[in-house]
C-alpha cells in the first residue's frame, strides 16, 4: 500500500516582509537626513573664550573665506547674495520684526572690511549684531 504525501513544501520565497524592512530602512533615512542640518557654507570662525547665547537669532550672514555673502533665516538653507542687496535685504527683515538679532559667521581669513561692512549696516539701521566664534580650547 503505497501512501502519498498530501502536504508539498513549495520552493518558493515571500518577498513581502523583506520589502516592508526595506521600505521602513529607506523611510528611516530619508527622515534622519532631513532633521540634520549640516552647515552648507565652510566657515573657519576666530576663536573667542567668551560665549553668548541668543536665542531670538532671525537672520544669519555668512561671509566664507572668498568673501561671498549668504543669508539665512531662521533655519533655512542659506542662499548667496550681492554686497550691494544685503542692505535692502536686511532692511526687509528688520521691519518684519525689531526685536531680532543677527548673526554674523564670517570666516577669519577674510578682510577686515568686508565684517565692518556688516557692522556698518547694522549700526545704520540700529539692528543688533552678534558675531559668531568658535569655542577656544584652553590647554591643560
Amino acid at each position: 500500500m503505497a501512501l502519498k504525501r498530501r502536504n508539498r513544501v513549495e520552493a518558493t520565497f515571500a518577498m513581502s516582509s523583506m520589502t516592508d524592512l526595506i521600505f521602513l530602512l529607506l523611510l528611516f533615512f530619508v527622515m534622519a537626513s532631513t532633521m540634520s542640518s549640516p552647515n552648507d557654507i565652510k566657515i573657519n570662525l576666530p576663536q573667542a573664550k567668551a560665549k553668548t547665547n541668543t536665542k531670538q537669532v532671525v537672520a544669519k550672514v555668512s561671509i566664507d573665506n572668498l568673501g561671498n555673502y549668504f543669508v539665512a533665516l531662521g533655519r533655512e538653507k542659506p542662499v548667496a547674495i550681492e554686497v550691494e542687496d544685503l542692505e535692502s535685504y536686511l532692511c526687509g527683515i528688520q521691519q518684519m520684526d525689531s526685536t531680532m538679532y543677527i548673526a554674523l559667521h564670517a570666516d577669519q581669513d577674510i578682510a577686515y572690511k568686508e565684517v565692518v561692512n556688516v557692522l556698518d549696516i547694522a549700526n545704520q539701521h540700529k539692528m543688533k549684531l552678534v558675531i559668531a566664534t568658535s569655542n577656544k580650547h584652553s590647554k591643560p
